[in-house]
């Protein structure tokens, strides 16, 4: 006998993001997809043959993770918080020549099997060891943006080459679930040339781009003043400078054009005047991470300054090799954590702007608004089951503030963690 093609999911409240909660809702699955939301009573007479009364829990759309790099996951707690950006930067770089092919895979897996555990569904991971795929997109439900990163500092490392190389291994992969794209490490780690290549190859296949920007003080000072411990450090190992000294991050990348609905800032700590105005009005989108923000000891992250210039902004975990262990034990990538962090540092949002940027915010900002992060007819049906019971008026406030107990997650429309019903 046939299986059916929809199947009903119904829980005690139901928050689509992108609209309301609901109060005794369901949700329609049809072919990966949702067919239909709404409260229970008004869809029961159109419901399908099979029904799944999932209970007294609450259904929410899979976070989407705006920054990552699962190839660290197993670095987690092996680098202390370090006085100075550039000590990290060595220790890292030391951390991955020591590695093989094999801890980087184990590393990648681990750390998708701790999102999914937390309830990520979508990621957009920097994938420095490209040839773990696409093995490793076959080993995960999840739904995986690997933007393979790009880094040119000395001059004898092509940038035509490496574009043309990467480019080459993204139109290799096998359409589907998954999908690749660039991302330019650094201002600092590559040059104009290599930017302006990465940025023609992705408008014309029309990916998105991503790239840590402004991140250090260090960093900020070497772009808008020439000058500083990461300038010193890299005209030593042979960068060529003459991009340094000349404006902020920020201004140099929209000189250089990348500004645009696709790029995707990472971090963006400090802000010359205007550089907030500067990415609003190219539609650039901007991830923060709060866990590995205070692991740095940046200073204040500029949400107000973004936010009120209408910056459309999301949340990431970052790498575990930059997050604190947490009374001696090691730490998890857990988007649910990031969400506490930020919350606790910027209380002035509503329970519901809190939640977008884990969801509807972070899906714009890797190209897939309304495809994920949201309970919308159409969308992927890519959900997650929480074991909360919180009244519904306090649902979503309960949601963000409170660490939720994650005991079933869909991706596609099928159950990656099947709950217990």
């Amino acid at each position: 006998m046939a299986r059916p093609t929809t199947v009903a999911l119904r829980a005690r409240i139901v928050v689509p993001v992108s609209q309301p909660a609901i109060e005794d809702g369901a949700v329609f699955v049809s072919r990966g997809r949702i067919a239909a939301l709404g409260r229970w009573a008004e869809l029961r007479r159109k419901a399908p043959a099979q029904v799944q009364d999932l209970g007294e829990v609450v259904l929410l759309p899979g976070l989407v993770n705006a920054h990552c790099h699962l190839d660290y996951t197993d670095m987690a707690g092996a680098i202390p918080p370090p006085r100075h950006f550039l000590d990290w930067i060595q220790a890292i770089v030391a951390l991955k020549a020591a590695w093989s092919y094999s801890d980087f895979a184990a590393s990648w897996l681990r750390g998708a099997e701790q999102l999914l555990r937390s309830g990520c569904t979508t990621v957009a991971d920097v994938e420095a060891v490209p040839e773990l795929l696409p093995e490793v997109w076959d080993a995960t439900p999840l739904r995986v943006v690997s933007f393979l990163e790009l880094i040119s500092v000395r001059r004898r490392q092509r940038p035509a080459t490496l574009v043309r190389q990467a480019g080459r291994k993204i139109h290799e992969l096998p359409a589907g679930r998954c999908r690749a794209a660039l991302s330019p490490h650094a201002l600092y780690t590559t040059n104009p040339e290599l930017l302006k290549l990465a940025r023609r190859a992705a408008h014309r296949a029309r990916w998105p781009l991503t790239m840590h920007v402004a991140e250090s003080g260090t960093e900020f000072g070497m772009f808008a003043q020439g000058r500083g411990a990461m300038f010193d450090w890299l005209r030593k190992n042979g960068r060529d400078m003459s991009d340094c000294g000349l404006r902020s991050p920020v201004q140099q990348l929209a000189a250089l054009k990348l500004l645009d609905p696709r790029f995707l800032a990472v971090h963006v700590n400090h802000l010359a005047p205007g550089d907030a105005r500067l990415l609003a009005r190219a539609g650039a989108h901007v991830a923060h991470c709060p866990r590995s923000h205070a692991f740095f000891r940046h200073e204040p992250f500029p949400f107000g300054e973004l936010h009120d210039a209408g910056v459309n902004l999301c949340l990431g975990t970052d790498s575990l090799a930059s997050i604190a262990k947490e009374n001696r034990r090691k730490p998890e990538l857990d988007l649910f954590a990031e969400l506490r962090a930020f919350a606790a540092q910027h209380p002035g949002l509503a329970p519901e702007e809190f939640l977008d940027l884990v969801t509807r915010n972070a899906a714009a900002a890797l190209g897939l608004r309304s495809k994920v992060g949201q309970l919308d007819r159409g969308a992927h049906a890519d959900l997650i089951v929480l074991r909360a019971v919180p009244p519904l008026i306090a649902a979503t406030e309960t949601i963000v503030h409170a660490p939720p107990a994650v005991t079933g997650v869909m991706i596609g429309g099928t159950w990656a963690i099947t709950p217990a019903t």
